[in-house]
């Protein structure tokens, strides 16, 4: 089915051609007719599955058509966790407006840089405007931006904008827009708060999650290994010897874990960079850079940095420490196996964080048999500590630490 059939103009679905998008993915096909319609469409796709043209290709044919031939007005808002995210929908968007007959502005804003240069660039307006929270609401504070004419927002990841805190800004930012709006909430998982999100910000929303999602997940190489605490570095540096990978992005749980896991990767040989949310801009531009280049072979990175990080055939994924929760580990191991292609997600799991493990494989309906490298058998005998973070859903509740201190002070504690 050509992107045609969708009611894509013939610019936009000679711009997708040009960005490898020959026929529409099952989640393309699914979301851009109801976008075009005007429709509300929660959209649930994991990473890989084509889900940012599947929103910008119909945004831009709906902000492309209202444009008049006067002043620029604001009509398009998609907003995003984190600058990596923000940058690469910024730049996909760009490079899909190029052949429209009418040329749109797109501008990117995100923190961690100087506000000034963005301000600059908005005077005259912008068409579409993709943000990070913060730095949305800094220009709407000084008078940057105007909300008024806004007809579409895109909430992108809007799971890993709640759980990254922007739950407030969110909201201030939500009300700040026309009441009368399209919105288009995309998530690859749908946790109990973004359907709560969903609920409030979306009428009668066309829900979009085809059915072989489950299957491109399932389609990736699972493995976990047993490995000790202690000797995950040297398992790492193993594997990456051996196995062919040419590159590989390794999930940590810590800033100071990325920056030490790499420099262990440098004494052993093997060129590594760290990538966490304290680095500079510039510095996080060149990682990226090389890293999508082909010149580093290995990212080493938190789960807040990661998010945006889209590199097209990435043979592996190794949660060098496990994720919180099982929606991290999808969003981790999305990052490889994309659009069909062959993936492997490695998962290094300690005696002590086995029952964290078999939370995550209970809670994604799949068991991944351990395995045990030669060389690397796990000798720990007696569970050390949760994993960095802890286990997201195991937390103690008030009643159960109210009831330890009792028992700790001899008393009786209430049910």
């Amino acid at each position: 089915m050509p992107f045609t059939a969708l009611g894509l103009i013939p610019a936009l679905a000679r711009a997708a051609q040009q960005q490898q998008f020959h026929t529409p993915t099952p989640i393309q096909a699914a979301a851009i007719p109801a976008v075009l319609q005007g429709r509300d469409v929660l959209l649930q796709a994991r990473t890989g599955s084509g889900k940012t043209a599947a929103f910008g290709l119909p945004l831009l044919q709906r902000v492309h058509d209202a444009r008049g031939d006067g002043p620029r007005r604001w009509r398009g808002l998609v907003l995003a966790p984190t600058r990596e995210l923000a940058m690469q929908i910024g730049a996909t968007l760009t490079a899909l407006a190029a052949q429209l007959p009418r040329p749109l502005k797109i501008m990117t804003v995100y923190g961690g840089v100087s506000i000034n240069p963005q301000m600059m660039a908005l005077r005259g307006g912008a068409d579409i405007v993709v943000a990070t929270p913060g730095r949305l609401l800094d220009l709407l504070d000084r008078n940057a931006l105007r909300a008024d004419d806004v007809a579409t927002v895109v909430l992108d990841e809007a799971d890993r904008l709640l759980d990254l805190g922007f739950a407030d800004e969110l909201a201030d930012i939500l009300a700040q827009l026309p009441a009368t709006r399209q919105t288009l909430l995309c998530s690859a998982t749908l946790p109990t708060q973004v359907d709560t999100l969903a609920a409030s910000q979306l009428r009668d929303p066309c829900r979009v999650a085809p059915d072989d999602a489950p299957q491109d997940l399932a389609a990736i190489e699972q493995r976990a290994i047993a490995v000790d605490t202690a000797r995950r570095a040297a398992l790492l540096v193993h594997l990456l010897r051996e196995t062919g990978w040419a590159q590989a992005l390794v999930f940590v749980a810590t800033q100071h874990t990325t920056e030490h896991l790499a420099a262990k990767l440098a004494q052993a040989g093997i060129a590594a960079a760290a990538f966490h949310g304290d680095l500079g801009q510039g510095r996080r531009i060149q990682v990226l850079s090389d890293f999508k280049a082909g010149r580093l072979p290995v990212v080493i990175c938190t789960d807040v940095a990661a998010r945006g990080i889209d590199i097209a055939q990435l043979p592996a994924v190794v949660n060098y420490d496990l994720p919180r929760s099982t929606a991290d580990y999808v969003h981790r191991i999305g990052r490889t196996g994309r659009a069909g292609e062959h993936g492997v997600a490695v998962s290094f799991v300690a005696p002590g964080h086995e029952a964290h493990w078999q939370l995550i494989e209970k809670r994604q309906g799949r068991r991944v048999p351990r395995e045990i490298v030669a060389g690397f058998e796990p000798k720990e005998t007696t569970p050390t500590t949760p994993g960095p973070g802890g286990i997201k859903g195991r937390r103690k509740s008030k009643k159960d630490k109210l009831r330890e201190a009792a028992a700790a002070a001899g008393g009786n504690p209430k049910s």
